[in-house]
């Protein structure tokens, strides 16, 4: 039988938990309750025809706690006049966490609501909203609330995460609760302590006025004519963003690769220097004026991601030229072809011409399926031919 039975009933005031519907009219103060719940009985075919299980279901119904069964009558020409369930309400809050067995959950979240209310009224729109989160956070609450407090005391700090000095609290601690962190600070906080410019878990310490960690940007002078570091053949260092801005090596052509061996094996090159990049990101590099004015090689794999970070460095560097990232390198070494795990799709405005066909072509699998070259697969041979081309 489809009828409604307790555990749907159940399921329904369930629901309404899961939702965070019930918790967070703690907050509100919005008027749940009473709730009629959606009931199925039984027709008055199946009444007749199946009387004995009608009269069970019934006093399944009627034996549920916490909810209020109203009964309507039901007259059978056989069995005479009698009351059946017509309508199953829950009066009140109270009955409805009684009845999941969610009591003592709430009892939780009234104290993070009435905490909350004491100390920072600005974050019980939070609570409203993810009040199942805060109550996966009830332990670490009163230090995310000292937290906001010590920013709202210490607006834009300057001073590194681990100078941050709270009772209990350790930079580890609010490293690993920056996703949440975030949402509170966006609403405690006064816009001008805000860095509105950056978002995400990545740039917590630049949104909130924190010092972070330095970029760092590892590079090779490649012609020893202009040496940073005297005696030192290798000339492989690695600089904080602001330094590298600084330094001006009067080099005239710089590469970029994502490849490590390569970085390292790349040859000799006059007036030139290799950096090795890390991916998308070249905020840092693009603070270096000088590095404006040289010639820019990009030489990452040919794939659609290889794409994409040539695409965004030049929304950095308008003037970069890809490096072997075209057709013929990649016909004259289909032995190595290999398949990317991942492809974008989107499109990429800065390529030109020939590289826009070659990347529609890879995303549109019109070569192979998800084909990727990568870069230490062609052959130094044909690296050191390009090079020459260069020159």
């Amino acid at each position: 039988m489809s009828w409604t039975r307790p555990a749907a009933l159940r399921a329904q005031v369930q629901k309404l938990w899961e939702r965070g519907d019930l918790l967070a009219s703690v907050v509100t103060g919005e008027p749940l309750f009473p709730r009629r719940l959606t009931l199925r009985g039984p027709s008055s075919q199946e009444m007749t025809d199946s009387f004995a299980e009608v009269r069970t279901w019934i006093g399944e119904l009627r034996a549920l706690p916490h909810c209020r069964v109203e009964m309507r009558e039901f007259r059978h020409r056989l069995f005479g006049a009698n009351a059946v369930p017509g309508e199953v309400w829950i009066d009140s809050l109270d009955d409805a966490l009684a009845l999941i067995g969610k009591r003592r959950d709430a009892s939780r979240f009234g104290t993070l609501f009435e905490l909350t209310r004491v100390r920072q009224p600005p974050l019980l729109a939070w609570l409203a909203k993810r009040p199942l989160r805060a109550l996966e956070l009830s332990a670490e609450w009163n230090r995310l609330l000292d937290i906001v407090a010590w920013l709202q005391a210490h607006p834009l700090p300057g001073v590194y995460l681990r100078e941050v000095d709270i009772p209990g609290v350790h930079s580890k601690f609010i490293e690993a609760q920056r996703s949440v962190l975030g949402e509170l600070l966006d609403l405690a906080l006064v816009p001008a302590a805000i860095d509105s410019s950056v978002a995400g878990v990545s740039q917590f310490a630049r949104r909130y006025g924190f010092r972070d960690k330095p970029q760092r940007i590892r590079f090779r002078i490649l012609d020893r004519r202009h040496a940073l570091l005297a005696g030192d053949p290798e000339q492989d260092i690695t600089l904080d963003a602001r330094s590298f801005a600084r330094i001006d090596p009067k080099i005239e052509r710089a590469f970029i690769t994502e490849n490590e061996i390569n970085f390292l094996a790349f040859p000799a090159v006059a007036d030139s220097l290799i950096i090795f990049g890390g991916g998308y990101g070249f905020e840092t590099l693009a603070e270096a004026a000088w590095l404006a004015r040289c010639r820019i090689h990009y030489w990452g794999d040919i794939d659609t991601h290889g794409f994409a970070i040539l695409d965004q460095l030049r929304a950095h560097f308008g003037h970069v030229e890809s490096f072997l990232m075209d057709r013929a390198t990649l016909l004259a070494c289909e032995a190595q072809w290999g398949e990317e795990d991942r492809q974008t799709l989107r499109d990429l405005p800065r390529l030109n011409a020939e590289e826009g066909a070659l990347y529609d072509d890879l995303r549109d699998n019109r070569l192979r399926r998800n084909l990727r070259l990568e870069q230490e697969r062609i052959g130094f041979g044909r690296v050191e031919a390009a090079l020459a081309a260069l020159a």
